[in-house]
């Protein structure tokens, strides 16, 4: 797209404020949840993590797009966010082995998006006053119609997304004759995640999120993994219930994310929808344990309630987050069961969290 044919675009917030600024990716509307991500790298990354579903993206990142798009740098079978909103949106790809420019990626996954925006306002204004839903428009301009529309978009507070982002029907990752067999609770479940556990030989069969226990059992697995995804762990009774069998199995469990969430409600913790979120690669946490500290990656709007984990006598805080004090990890107390809030298979990020899979590994052998 030459900067002579870019299109008008704009985007309403649902607390009125208004932003003008040119369309990318595909010509159209979308709505979602306002979130911004922190990171400098990875953008297609980012784009493609199914717990991003149903939000609309705030790169703060001044550049978007200047290394294109890569086939091996997707976290699921497409883009899973519901709109991109940029500063500089770059048209040109200055990787060699790119597959693509990002203009044109967006456009193939039919992402709605806008650039040319002070994202630094933006993102000031949401880190103010809170998450809220917004629309992007490149087909409608008048403000009384974009606010008809965004009053449609439901709220991420109660909202149910997993089952929806979840696989359809069970499959492999892995070697089959790998030394461990780990079945997975697909509740939006990020690639490198799989790569993760299969590289450390674990053969991993992934199952829709509504899977009941019964069904996961009869893989006959060494451990159990809860992933991550999207949406709000309240809405997912079903969930907890089939991780409390799980438990009384007394087989090895690890969640991440939103996994860690529902493993924390199965033992009667209780969750909340963050002022504005955990989302970029670059976040403190502290092992209690070790004492040591971890640069790690995030990204969640629901946290789980510390005084309720500090109070219990059925998990042992393990991690906390170091800017805001925030409940980051957990053990289950006499289960061989472990849960952290971050994403330690972060690709690209840092890598100071892997040791949880080696972790999951030790408890399966």
């Amino acid at each position: 797209m030459k900067s002579t044919d870019r299109k008008k675009a704009v985007l309403l917030l649902s607390d009125g404020s208004f932003f003008e600024g040119h369309a990318i990716g595909k010509l159209g509307t979308t709505t979602g949840e306002m979130c911004f991500n922190t990171g400098m790298t990875g953008y297609q990354e980012i784009f493609t993590d199914p717990s991003y579903s149903g939000q609309v993206m705030i790169t703060t990142h001044t550049h978007i797009g200047n290394y294109g798009v890569h086939a091996a740098e997707t976290e699921s079978g497409g883009v899973k966010i519901a709109g991109l909103v940029v500063k500089n949106f770059s048209q040109v790809s200055s990787r060699a082995d790119a597959v693509g420019d990002l203009q044109g990626y967006l456009d193939s996954e039919g992402v709605v998006g806008i650039c040319d925006v002070d994202t630094r306002a933006l993102v000031r204004h949401i880190r103010s006053e809170g998450a809220m839903n917004g629309i992007i428009s490149s087909e409608i301009f008048d403000r009384t119609a974009l606010k008809t529309r965004l009053d449609a978009c439901p709220d991420m507070d109660g909202l149910e997304l997993a089952s929806v982002v979840s696989t359809k029907t069970p499959y492999t990752f892995g070697e089959s004759d790998a030394p461990y067999r780990v079945a997975a609770l697909d509740f939006g479940i990020k690639t490198n995640i799989l790569r993760s556990l299969a590289s450390r030989g674990c053969y991993i069969k992934v199952f829709p999120a509504k899977t009941g226990f019964a069904d996961l059992a009869a893989f006959e697995p060494h451990g159990y993994f809860l992933s991550n995804g999207p949406g709000d762990p309240a809405a997912m009774p079903w969930a907890v219930e089939t991780v409390r069998e799980i438990l009384d199995t007394n087989k090895p469990l690890f969640g991440i994310c939103l996994g860690h969430q529902i493993l924390c409600r199965a033992v009667g913790l209780g969750t909340f929808k963050m002022h504005h979120g955990h989302r970029g690669i670059n976040h403190p946490v502290k092992n209690i344990v070790t004492g040591r500290s971890e640069i790690t990656s995030q990204n969640h709007g629901f946290a789980v309630l510390l005084d309720e984990a500090q109070a219990s006598d059925r998990v042992e805080v393990t991690h906390i987050n170091l800017n805001d004090g925030t409940l980051e990890g957990v053990k289950i107390v006499g289960k061989p069961a472990f849960s952290v809030q971050y994403h330690p298979e972060a690709s690209p990020g840092p890598h100071d969290s892997r040791y949880l899979f080696d972790q999951f590994l030790e408890l399966m052998k």
